[in-house]
């Protein structure tokens, strides 16, 4: 694992971040275009970005943000909030809340949309066990 404090030489490449955190190099470009990112990108002499084990953590956090809905101003919001500092705590908690409540509404209608798909599997299992699964209503052509 990377040092925070290491030398920018020593840290990963593009490549090497987009490997560890599965996103594209495309998307850490965009993150950082985005200002979705919290801190600056170190870069070798050269201009080449090099990636810290904190850079590749708040990724990491920001592609579940993503994952679970988090439309990008909210996470650009969020990333304000972390890189300003101390003070705003309260602000990013009630982000969160808000954000796992829209997580918990999205997790129960998926959580009803699987019961009714459970249900269909248990019809057809029950009539090809019966041999009537051709007396399923099917609309007419």
């Amino acid at each position: 694992m990377l040092e925070v404090n290491q030398s920018p030489q020593a840290g990963l490449s593009i490549a090497e971040a987009a490997d560890r955190t599965g996103v594209s190099v495309h998307t850490l470009r965009y993150y950082e275009r985005a200002g979705l990112v919290v801190t600056t990108i170190d870069r070798t002499s050269g201009g080449r970005r090099r990636y810290r084990q904190l850079d590749l953590d708040w990724i990491t956090i920001c592609t579940k943000l993503r994952a679970t809905g988090m439309p990008i101003k909210t996470i650009r919001r969020y990333a304000e909030l972390v890189s300003a500092g101390r003070g705003n705590e309260e602000e990013r908690l009630a982000l969160m809340e808000a954000h796992r409540a829209d997580v918990l509404a999205k997790l129960a209608e998926l959580e009803n949309n699987l019961k009714l798909i459970d249900r269909k599997i248990d019809i057809y299992r029950g009539r090809l066990a019966a041999g009537d699964a051709d007396h399923l209503w099917a609309p007419a052509p």
